[in-house]
This record gives C-alpha cells, sequence and structure tokens, in this order.
C-alpha cells in the first residue's frame, strides 16, 4: 500500500477526497471508485470552470452500466454567443 492523494481536476486547494490514505498501486487505466463524490454526483454537480456532468454509472455487484451520458462540453456553450461589438 502508498500513501496517496486522491485529488479532483478542478484545480483547487480544497478539491480532494482524501490525503495520505492508504491505497493500492494504481495503474493507466485503473479506476477509483468514489461511493459519495458531493459535487462530483450529479445531485450537486455544476459547470464551475466549465467542466461537464458526470456520467451516471450504476452499479449492482459485479454488473455496471451508464445510467446518464457525461454531458458534452458542447451542450454547455450552446447558450454562448460573441456579442456584435466584440466582432
Amino acid at each position: 500500500m502508498l500513501k496517496s492523494d486522491v485529488v479532483g481536476p478542478i484545480c483547487e486547494s480544497s478539491d480532494f477526497f482524501c490525503k495520505d490514505r492508504p491505497l493500492p498501486r494504481a495503474g493507466e487505466g485503473d479506476y477509483l471508485a468514489i461511493l459519495s463524490a458531493g459535487a462530483y454526483g450529479f445531485a450537486q454537480a455544476s459547470n464551475y470552470n466549465t467542466r461537464p456532468r458526470a456520467a451516471e454509472i450504476l452499479v449492482n455487484g459485479r454488473r455496471a452500466a451508464v445510467a446518464r451520458e457525461r454531458q458534452p462540453v458542447k451542450e454547455i456553450w450552446s447558450g454562448e454567443k460573441v456579442v456584435a461589438w466584440l466582432r
């Protein structure tokens, strides 16, 4: 086990799930399941820093399925426009 910090992708000093937690060595392509993710879950999600809302995965024992697809970035930008006086 390695002592590890698990952090989020938002670039904020408080964006971490745990610090100095003993975890098995992980490699490229491995997944880490966080069962209670607060603002990373859909119920508290936002588009802060243009982050798309995460996909939701339903897990039952050894079975998993996508219950909601990840939000496309194009959807976040869909209501934006360049105002005429900036063109």
